[in-house]
């Protein structure tokens, strides 16, 4: 039970990242980040504290903050920038494609199931459905193209860093995991600071700080939390399903709180991304089922 309300708490709370991502980035996207992260690494810290644990330090713990905390600011940084040219629904169904990365590389690092004729046929249908999404993009702003391809690369990193994750395998807790890769994360973002300067605007605006505190503590702090929770206990690819349950609560929200349109094109290309993902992820039983009216 504990399992199932943590798996629908992170959906829902992936559901309204999109969105408030694109209002904490409205005096800078940097700025926006950077700031969750490193007040989301201030609360956890704070909060392991308060609660009396302690941090794992050992060289298993250290390899995990470390796949933990890159992953962070490399997926993070990537899917903030994008922000800027995509409406923010187009996140949720782009990152819909996770499952797809993280089962290439699942099957290659942690020895996962491989690729079967339905596999083939859901990556196929995921890929004709980002065409679609690009070219309806296009037709948007020529700019669309850049987050388009931002937020792919924010799954492919976020991807390779739940697998190397779940490939360690550190026997820590939840809440050192947590802790461990806001920390590692912050301190990437606290040397980007130094060394390229980020401008912190003189006045920030009710919506754009309200959203960089959810995020901080619900995005970072419990999403995170909950998130790896989950992934110490059930496959990676199971995990990367959230990303599946997501698209149509992030484009309605986005829809009636930011006057983001919804296209047929739009609706048809996260159609045919989400028929993959399904096909992909439950291969085994849509061939079960197809065999059993075969044979009646």
């Amino acid at each position: 039970m504990q399992l199932i309300t943590a798996y629908i708490s992170v959906v829902l709370i992936w559901a309204t990242t999109p969105l408030t991502i694109q209002w904490s980035s409205e005096t800078g996207f940097l700025f926006g980040i950077s700031s969750r992260i490193i007040l989301g690494a201030i609360i956890a810290l704070s909060l392991i504290s308060l609660l009396g644990k302690k941090i794992a330090w050992n060289n298993k713990a250290l390899q995990t903050y470390t796949a933990s905390g890159l992953g962070i600011f490399a997926a993070m940084t990537s899917v903030y920038w994008s922000s800027q040219f995509i409406p923010s629904g187009w996140i949720s169904i782009i990152y819909g494609v996770t499952p797809i990365f993280t089962g290439l590389l699942a099957m290659k690092i942690l020895g996962e199931r491989g690729l079967s004729l339905y596999r083939l046929i859901a990556i196929a249908l995921g890929m004709l459905g980002l065409f679609i999404m690009f070219q309806t993009g296009l037709e948007i702003s020529p700019y669309t193209s850049y987050g388009i391809f931002g937020v792919l690369m924010s799954s492919i990193f976020y991807s390779v860093s739940m697998v190397m994750v779940k490939k360690i395998n550190a026997d820590i807790d939840t809440y050192s995991t947590m802790t461990g890769g806001l920390i590692v994360a912050a301190l990437l973002f606290l040397i980007i600071w130094a060394i390229f300067g980020i401008d912190i605007p003189a006045e920030i605006p009710n919506r754009t700080g309200y959203s960089i505190l959810y995020l901080a503590i619900v995005g970072s702090v419990i999403g995170f939390f909950l998130f790896y929770y989950i992934l110490k206990r059930v496959e990676a690819t199971r995990v990367s399903l959230i990303t599946l349950l997501t698209p149509v609560s992030a484009l309605i929200l986005g829809h009636f709180l930011n006057d983001e349109p919804i296209t047929l094109e739009i609706v048809i290309g996260c159609a045919f991304i989400l028929s993959g993902l399904l096909l992909f992820e439950f291969e085994g039983a849509i061939r079960r089922i197809t065999i059993t009216n075969i044979e009646d």
